[in-house]
């Protein structure tokens, strides 16, 4: 039986995260320069997104340029911007065809301008699609997400709009990125690498982890399909016990 037709389509996870990692890795075991790893990476997001549309997953997020990826090389930071734009191009038919939204999370204004035009283009595009929605992680970190929400709560507070004993767990996540989208229930990362590098450290306080040897170019729908039976066959008890857990499954069913 193929992969995907062992997987339970009615506990695929509403949203799944991906780390993708190991473009420069791909380039440097073949003799090729860096960036173009990077180009190569842009089918195995194509293979990801269309596995993931495929499953009916709501909510696919890739981590595509991370606020510490700006202290890379110039020569590889402007490939990254020209493969971002293009990339864009060139499937923008794919995306209105599929149903695919397409939004993006980030200090966002500190991209190149044409990076941030053609991107801002393409969310106002697909803003009325109504299938996957596909979430750029693009100069993003955690740890800016997080300030940022500190600053936001530190002027409420300041201009007396919100009192601190009014600070509560939805006062804060209604000031992250990702207010409007759910947290992932699975984080996939690829290439060997066992950290999830400054990345929705909130949103994945109870995500389950997929960790795979694959270079990010090397991962298509194969690997996807792997990445969701092993979330399948996971427990997920959120603090509970299994006892607690198969008695709140118990009363859910009757």
């Amino acid at each position: 039986m193929e992969l995907k037709e062992q997987i339970d389509k009615s506990r695929i996870p509403a949203h799944v995260a991906v780390i993708m990692d190991g473009n420069g890795r791909w380039a440097r075991k073949r003799g090729f320069a860096r960036t173009l790893g990077h180009e190569k990476g842009v089918d195995a997001v194509r293979n990801t997104v269309e596995a993931a549309a495929e499953l009916g997953i709501g909510y696919l997020t890739l981590y595509a340029f991370s606020t510490e990826n700006w202290n890379r090389p110039k020569y590889e930071i402007d490939a990254l911007m020209r493969i971002l734009v293009d990339s864009i191009h060139g499937e923008m038919k794919t995306l209105m065809k599929n149903n695919i939204r397409l939004t993006a999370i980030g200090d966002l204004k500190s991209l190149p301008p044409k990076s941030y035009r053609e991107l801002m283009l393409a969310i106002s595009d697909t803003s009325t699609n109504t299938g996957l929605t596909m979430i750029l992680a693009l100069s993003y970190s955690s740890r800016w997400e997080l300030l940022e929400v500190a600053r936001s709560i530190a002027r409420k507070v300041e201009s007396k709009e919100l009192k601190p004993d009014q600070i509560e767990l939805k006062t804060f996540t209604s000031l992250l990125a990702t207010a409007d989208i759910p947290d992932p229930e699975l984080l996939i990362r690829t290439s060997g690498e066992y950290r999830v590098s400054n990345f929705l450290l909130w949103q994945i306080a109870y995500t389950e982890l997929y960790f795979t040897q694959t270079l990010w170019p090397d991962f298509g729908k194969e690997e996807f399909y792997k990445a969701i039976l092993d979330f399948q066959h996971r427990e997920r008890r959120f603090g509970l016990t299994s006892e607690q857990l198969n008695e709140l499954e118990g009363k859910l069913r009757t």
